[in-house]
């Protein structure tokens, strides 16, 4: 059973890395469950290659028939689980998200649900469910095919503009500008100023110059004391557009094709925790749209306004 759990794992997320981070081993120890299991059976299930592996023909048949009966175990399991009493309801987020957009309104959920207890967890690795770890992730969804089949709720869009701190925004009349002030980048999104530019059109600014930074809060808060131009999400910079921290200092903002989403497993929908998460989560999610649209607004209004002439 423990190697057709590492199997399992391994073959859905096409790595023995991420099958030993959801199985709590090493990766050499994957590796051995793996071999083992292919000497008993006589056939290779993966083809190693430098840095990555793949599914032989024999490696999807095995996976596309025992992947089923070990998910109809995990819900059993998760079921029992649920009756036997009300244990906490572990979300995973990534590290921004939870900082910035769900912190400040988990008293909200507190005061509704009292009965219910949260556990988070950030990371900004993929969010796995092959363990049973998480009950509901708020991630963007996986771009291979999730296993087990998880239900998606899109939550918020991601809208993407520069910001920057209102005395440095005073400095920039057009895009071109920014050749001229330091660009800060957060890790997770190495692309985001790159993408932006090509949307807007602007020519002659390095995308890859500048600051960065292990994260996208320490990103925004370094745009805030001044020190750059930082990409910024609608819906994690809204109250700092609202309260005058950060401006945009110009109109164009560019929306990613993929979004925020709440994704759990199929078959903890009937979860009445899961539910009540759900429930609240969407509400909160427009709310927070309608927010990040008053902000924009307020924005759009200031960046119109024509600059200050200067005395001669």
């Amino acid at each position: 059973m423990a190697a057709l759990l590492a199997f399992t794992s391994a073959a859905r997320s096409l790595s023995f890395q991420n099958a030993a981070r959801a199985l709590h081993l090493t990766p050499g120890a994957i590796s051995r469950k793996i071999q083992g299991l292919e000497r008993t059976i006589g056939v290779a299930l993966f083809e190693r290659h430098h840095k990555r592996v793949a599914l032989t023909e024999a490696g999807h048949r095995l996976l596309a028939e025992i992947g089923p009966p070990l998910d109809a175990l995990a819900a059993a399991v998760q079921r029992v689980r649920v009756r036997a009493g009300p244990a906490a309801l572990s979300v995973f987020a990534y590290p921004t998200f939870a900082i910035r957009w769900l912190m400040p309104r988990w008293v909200r959920f507190h005061d509704r649900h009292p009965d219910i207890d949260l556990q988070l967890t950030t990371s900004v690795e993929e969010a796995n469910f092959t363990d049973g770890q998480y009950d509901v992730a708020l991630a963007i969804a996986p771009r291979t095919r999730a296993a087990p089949p998880l239900v998606a709720h899109d939550l918020l869009p991601l809208e993407l503009f520069p910001v920057c701190a209102p005395a440095l925004a005073a400095r920039l009349r057009a895009p071109e500008d920014l050749r001229r002030v330091t660009l800060l980048h957060g890790a997770p999104r190495p692309d985001d100023w790159r993408r932006w530019l090509d949307e807007a059109g602007v020519a002659g600014v390095d995308p890859g110059r500048g600051l960065r930074l292990d994260t996208l809060t320490l990103a925004y808060q370094a745009a805030i004391e001044g020190l750059g131009v930082a990409i910024g999400i609608a819906a994690f910079v809204e109250q700092d557009l609202v309260e005058g921290r950060l401006v945009r200092p110009f109109r164009q903002s560019r929306r990613a094709r993929r979004s925020i989403q709440l994704l759990y497993p199929a078959a903890r929908a009937a979860d009445p925790r899961v539910l009540a998460f759900r429930d609240w989560l969407l509400g909160e999610a427009t709310a927070s749209a309608d927010a990040s649209r008053r902000a924009g607004k307020v924005a759009r209004r200031r960046a119109a306004k024509p600059p200050a002439r200067r005395p001669a």
